[in-house]
Formats: structure tokens, C-alpha cells, sequence
């Protein structure tokens, strides 16, 4: 059993059935099969932005059937051209900041085993180049529909969707005191004002 990061090899390659095994405190990503150590704990301008956001999407999805989770929550994502795969061959498993599955067959007691529909990551100043390249590039790849990227600092919220060449392209910029509008939900909109308030 591995009790502590340091027992790892920080540059081998792991699968989501090594990931369960592992009982230790600090949180970490499995990216392609390599460990990704998370930021420190959030700052109180993340985590504000992120209840804020989260009381939206709650209340928007109250009684339909998407459901909306919040970090620390498993993800496991796999190219989407693949089918549903076993433990032993998944190699990434994310933590978005906020994620909404609408497909509840995706949940099992671990999190969730494919896409969200959508997924929010709020950038800090360890994690900015992350989350604009690597996951980016993952949830691409995963098939992840929407995907928003929040610069609390900026108060603004990129967005961005797959295209018919399931590339994502920019949607929209939304910053301030803009309505930010969902484009796979297209009810959901949301002013930002209540988003980025202190």
C-alpha cells in the first residue's frame, strides 16, 4: 500500500487501478499515466468564485436530471473514440474545479467514468499553464463539450465548445458584469456580477 506520495516515481506511469491503492493526503491528477501534483489549496478568490458558481448551476439543475460536482471529485477520461475501459487501462484521472454529467450512467461510487458535458476550471496563478494546455487539450480529446476557462484576477470567463471537427473553438469572452450564456444550456445564464463579487 502506498502511504506516501514519496514512494512514487514521479516519472513512471500509473493507471486508475494504481490510483486506488494509493492512501496518501496530498491530491494528484493522473495525466496520461503521469502524476500531476495539485496546486495548495485553493485561495478565498477561488474558492468564493467557485461556491458562487456552483449555487448557480445548483439551482438551475434542481430537479433535472444533471447532476453538478465539485472538486474533489474523479474524473476519469479516455479518448472518446474508445469505449468505456477498465480501471487497469485508464491513465487519466482529473479534478475539475466544477463539472456537470448529465449522463448519470457515467456515476459509479468513485465519481465519474467519461465526459462531463461541461467543465469549469478556475485558474490560480500554479495552475494557469495547466489548465490552457494540458487540460484543454484533454477535454478535447475526451469529447467534453463546453468547457470554461475563469481568470479570477481579470474577472473573465472564457468559453469554449467542440466544433463539428470536435476541435474546440472560443465561443465567447465574457467579462465583469456580463450575462454569461450556457451554450449547451441555453436557459442558463448567468450574471457575472454575482460570480466575481468579494
Amino acid at each position: 500500500m502506498i502511504t506516501q506520495l514519496s514512494q512514487l516515481d514521479l516519472n513512471g506511469e500509473y493507471s486508475y487501478a494504481d490510483y486506488l491503492t494509493w492512501q496518501f493526503n496530498e491530491r494528484v491528477e493522473l495525466i496520461k499515466g503521469k502524476i500531476m501534483a495539485m496546486s495548495p489549496a485553493p485561495t478565498v478568490r477561488h474558492q468564493t468564485i467557485s461556491m458562487n458558481l456552483t449555487g448557480k448551476l445548483f439551482n438551475f439543475f434542481s430537479g433535472k436530471k444533471c447532476r453538478v460536482f465539485a472538486a474533489p471529485f474523479d474524473v476519469r477520461l479516455y479518448d472518446r473514440k474508445k469505449s468505456l475501459l477498465q480501471n487497469q487501462d485508464v491513465i487519466t484521472v482529473v479534478q475539475p474545479d466544477l463539472c456537470v454529467i448529465c449522463d448519470t450512467a457515467l456515476l459509479d461510487k468513485r465519481g465519474c467514468n467519461g465526459s462531463p458535458d461541461l467543465i469549469i476550471e478556475i485558474l490560480s496563478k500554479g495552475n494557469f499553464k495547466h489548465d490552457l494546455r494540458t487540460k484543454f487539450t484533454l477535454y478535447q480529446e475526451a469529447g467534453v463539450n463546453e468547457y470554461w476557462v475563469v481568470r479570477p484576477y481579470e474577472k473573465s470567463i472564457e468559453q469554449f465548445v467542440l466544433n463539428a471537427a470536435d476541435k474546440y473553438q472560443t465561443q465567447a469572452i465574457y467579462v465583469d458584469d456580463d450575462y454569461l450564456q450556457c451554450h449547451l444550456f441555453p436557459d442558463l445564464q448567468i450574471d457575472l456580477t454575482d460570480v466575481f463579487m468579494d
